[in-house]
C-alpha cells in the first residue's frame, strides 16, 4: 500500500510539472504586454478571485507586494458589499477565475470596465465572459486537473500561483528590483535582516585618538565608550591604528608601569580591518570571524572614521 501512495505522489507531481512545461512553451506576447502593463501602473495591482482562485490571488498580491508591485488582495464577495470604493483611478486588476464564469469576479470586471481600468485575467477559458472583459488574458488551461475525479482544483490551481510568480519575477528583472530593495520591505523578516547594511547598525560619533596622545587619554576613551577598541587617526582624520582592551593587556604585561609612559602610537595595533557601510551585514558577520575579531571600523573612502560595527550589535539583530 506504502508503495501505491508514493507512486501517487509522485504522478500528482508530474502531471503538474508537464502542466507547467506546457505553459511556459505557450508564454508569448500576452505576457510580455501584461508585464508591461503592470510596469506602466502609477496605483495598486489589485488582486482578486473567488474559492481556491482567492487563495492563490493572495498569494500572488503577496509575492507582488514583497517584490516591489504595490499590490494587494481584495475578495470579490466584500467588493460588492461596499469593497469596490477601494479601486482607484490609477489601477489595474488582476482577476483569477479558471472557468471564467464567477458570478462576483465578473461583477467586478464589469464594475473596472465601467472605470475604463485595464484588467489582466488568469483563466483557462479563453472564450469566457472574464476573458472577454480582459484588457489582457494570461491562459491558465490545463488538459486535466490531476484530482482522479478531474474536479478539484489542482493543477489549474498551480499554474495560476506559477503564472503570478513568473509575473513577479519579470517585474523584479524589468524594474532591476535588488537585494537592496528587497531588505527595504522586508525589514522584521530573516531574510530582511540578512540583507540589511552595516549603516543600519553601526555605532556612530566614535572618539578617536590621536598617535601622540598619553596612556591615560587612551584608558579613558576606551573605558568611556565601552566598546573595548579605540581608534587611532592621523591629522587628517584617517583610520591609522586601533588599540583595543587586548592590547592594553599585552602592554601591561610587557613594560609593567614603563607602561604609564607611552603613547596611543606604541600601544596601537597599526592598519585594523575596516569595512566600508554598504557592505551587507552578514558579510561583517563573515569577516569578523575570518580574523577573529569581535568589531570593525566602519570608513568611508578617505580612509576616515564614520562608525563602528560590532559582533554584538549584529547578533543581537539576529543577523545570524
Amino acid at each position: 500500500m506504502s508503495d501505491d501512495i508514493v507512486l501517487w505522489g509522485q504522478q500528482a507531481l508530474e502531471e503538474e510539472a508537464k502542466s507547467l512545461l506546457a505553459a511556459s512553451k505557450n508564454l508569448g506576447e500576452e505576457f510580455s504586454a501584461a508585464v508591461d502593463l503592470i510596469l506602466s501602473v502609477t496605483g495598486k495591482v489589485l488582486v482578486s478571485g473567488l474559492g481556491k482562485s482567492g487563495h492563490v490571488g493572495r498569494k500572488i498580491a503577496a509575492t507582488l507586494a514583497s517584490t516591489g508591485t504595490p499590490s494587494y488582495f481584495f475578495h470579490p464577495a466584500e467588493a460588492l458589499h461596499g469593497d469596490l470604493g477601494t479601486i482607484g483611478p490609477s489601477d489595474a486588476l488582476l482577476l483569477i477565475a479558471f472557468g471564467g464564469e464567477t458570478m462576483e469576479t465578473l461583477e467586478v470586471a464589469r464594475y473596472a470596465r465601467r472605470l475604463s481600468l485595464p484588467i489582466i485575467t488568469i483563466t483557462g477559458k479563453l472564450d469566457s465572459s472574464l476573458a472577454q472583459l480582459g484588457t489582457i488574458n494570461l491562459n491558465g488551461s490545463v488538459v486535466s486537473e490531476v484530482c482522479p475525479l478531474n474536479l478539484a482544483p489542482t493543477s489549474s490551481t498551480t499554474l495560476a500561483m506559477a503564472l503570478g510568480d513568473a509575473l513577479a519575477v519579470a517585474l523584479m528583472k524589468a524594474r532591476g528590483f535588488k537585494q537592496e530593495d528587497f531588505a527595504k520591505v522586508h525589514p522584521s523578516g530573516s531574510l530582511g535582516r540578512r540583507l540589511s547594511k552595516v549603516s543600519d547598525h553601526m555605532r556612530t560619533g566614535i572618539t578617536s585618538l590621536s598617535p601622540e596622545d598619553p596612556f591615560d587619554r587612551v584608558i579613558e576613551v576606551i573605558t568611556s565608550e565601552n566598546y573595548g577598541i579605540a581608534a587611532v587617526v592621523d591629522s587628517e582624520g584617517a583610520l591609522v591604528g586601533s588599540i583595543t582592551d587586548g592590547d592594553l593587556r599585552r602592554a601591561l604585561s610587557q613594560r609593567n608601569h614603563e607602561i604609564f609612559e607611552v603613547q596611543a602610537s606604541y600601544l596601537m595595533t597599526s592598519s585594523p580591518k575596516t569595512i566600508s557601510p554598504q557592505t551587507l551585514a552578514i558579510e561583517a558577520v563573515k569577516m569578523m570571524e575570518q580574523y577573529s575579531v569581535s568589531s570593525l571600523f566602519v570608513t568611508d573612502q578617505s580612509a576616515k572614521i564614520i562608525g563602528l560595527v560590532r559582533m554584538y550589535d549584529l547578533l543581537a539583530a539576529k543577523i545570524v
